[in-house]
C-alpha cells in the first residue's frame, strides 16, 4: 500500500498577489513561487518592484509585475487583463492590500473612513469580482482574502479597520456560497500582529509590545512565515474541500 502525503504544490498554477511590494504580500508572492506557481505581483509602482521580481525569478518561475492601485478600478481591470494576456489564466488570487489609519472612533475623520472603506472593502471586492469572472468561466479557482484578527476581536482605536475586516470575512462567506457551484473557493486568513516594516515602529515601543504579546497565548508576535503557510495551504489541492472558512493565525488571541 502506498501512502501519499497531502499535495501542497502549486505547480502549474498562476497566482495573483495584490500589495506584493512588502510585508505579508511580498511573503505570499515568494511562498507561492517557491510552491511552484507562476506569480503576478500587483504593486503601485512597477519600477520599484524590480528587486522583488528578480528575487522571485530565482525560483525558476515566470513572474510578471503589474501596476495595481486597488482604489482605481481602471488599474484593476488593466492589471487583470494584462495577467490574462501573459499567462492565459489566474488560478489563485491573494487579496492582501489593506490600510489601517487608527484613531478613536469619536475622532475618526471622514477622509480616513472613506480611505479604509474604499481600499479594504470596495477595492478588495472589485479585484475579486474581476478575477472571479475569469474563474467562473473556467469553473476553477482559489480566492484568499488576507483579513485580520481585527475582524473577530475588538481593538481599541481601530473600530473602522475592525469593521472593514469583519465585512471582508462575511463577504468571503457570501461569495463562497455563491461561487461553489463553479468550483471557486473563497477563504480568509486572519493574522494577529506580524513583524513587518509597517508594524515594526509600533512594536518597538516596549509598552505596546508587552500589551500586545499579553493578548497572545502562544506568547509571540507573528512572522510572515506563519501566514504564508496558511495561504499556500488554501491555494493548494490539499484544501480542495475548504471554502467559506476564516483561518485565524492569531496565536490564540481570539479564544483567550
Amino acid at each position: 500500500m502506498v501512502i501519499e502525503a497531502p499535495n501542497f504544490s502549486l505547480e502549474g498554477k498562476v497566482a495573483l498577489v495584490t500589495g506584493a511590494a512588502r510585508g505579508i504580500g511580498r511573503a505570499c508572492a515568494l511562498a507561492c513561487a517557491a510552491a511552484g506557481a507562476d506569480v503576478v505581483v500587483g504593486v503601485r509602482n512597477v519600477e520599484t518592484a524590480a528587486g522583488l521580481v528578480q528575487e522571485l525569478e530565482t525560483t525558476g518561475q515566470r513572474i510578471l509585475a503589474v501596476e495595481m492601485d486597488i482604489s482605481d478600478s481602471s488599474q484593476i481591470m488593466g492589471a487583470v487583463a494584462r495577467a490574462l494576456e501573459v499567462f492565459g489564466k489566474i488560478d489563485v488570487l491573494v487579496n492582501n492590500v489593506g490600510v489601517a489609519p487608527g484613531n478613536l472612533a469619536e475622532l475618526v475623520e471622514e477622509k480616513d473612513l472613506d480611505r479604509i472603506l474604499d481600499v479594504n472593502i470596495k477595492g478588495t471586492f472589485l479585484v475579486t469580482q474581476a478575477v472571479a469572472r475569469h474563474m467562473i468561466e473556467r469553473k476553477a479557482g482559489r480566492i484568499i482574502n488576507i483579513s485580520s484578527q481585527a475582524g473577530t476581536v475588538t481593538l481599541r482605536g481601530e473600530a473602522i479597520y475592525c469593521m472593514s475586516k469583519a465585512a471582508i470575512n462575511h463577504l468571503s462567506r457570501c461569495l463562497a456560497a455563491e461561487w461553489a457551484q463553479y468550483g471557486v473557493t473563497v477563504n480568509t486568513v486572519a493574522p494577529t500582529f506580524v513583524w513587518t516594516d509597517s508594524t515594526r515602529p509600533a512594536l518597538a515601543d516596549p509598552d505596546f509590545y508587552n500589551r500586545t504579546v499579553g493578548h497572545i497565548p502562544l506568547g509571540r508576535i507573528g512572522d510572515t512565515d506563519d501566514i504564508v503557510g496558511a495561504v499556500v495551504y488554501l491555494a493548494s489541492p490539499a484544501a480542495a474541500l475548504v471554502t467559506g472558512a476564516n483561518l485565524l493565525v492569531d496565536g490564540g488571541w481570539s479564544v483567550a
